[in-house]
C-alpha cells in the first residue's frame, strides 16, 4: 500500500492565495475512491499506488481547468511493500516514539 503526498501549486494567477483550488481539487476527490486527508501544506493519499496516480492526474487538471496557465505539482510516494501500513499508523508510530 501507498502514501503518498501531492501539493498542487497555480502559478501566474495574479493573487497568492489558492485555496479555492485546493477546495475544488477537494471537490474532485469527494467523487474518487481513493482515502485521502487534507493537510496545510498538501493532501496525502493512501492506497494502491495505480489510483492515486489516476487521481492526482486528474487533480492536477483543475487549476488549467479554472484559467491558471502554469501549474506546478509535487509528489513524494512512500511505496512500502514489507508490511500493510496506513497514514494512521505511521503517525500512531512516531506519537508512541514520543512518550
Amino acid at each position: 500500500m501507498a502514501i503518498v503526498e501531492v501539493t498542487i501549486v497555480p502559478l501566474g494567477t495574479g493573487s497568492t492565495s489558492i485555496s479555492s483550488y485546493v477546495a475544488k481539487c477537494h471537490r474532485l476527490l469527494k467523487e474518487e475512491k481513493v482515502k485521502y486527508q487534507l493537510t496545510p501544506m498538501g493532501t496525502v493519499f493512501e492506497g494502491d499506488l495505480d489510483e492515486i496516480l489516476m487521481v492526482i492526474r486528474k487533480i492536477h487538471e483543475v487549476p488549467f481547468n479554472e484559467g491558471a496557465m502554469r501549474v506546478s505539482t509535487s509528489i513524494k510516494i512512500d511505496d512500502r511493500r514489507d508490511k500493510k501500513g496506513s497514514i494512521e499508523e505511521k503517525i500512531k508510530s512516531v506519537e508512541d516514539k514520543l512518550e
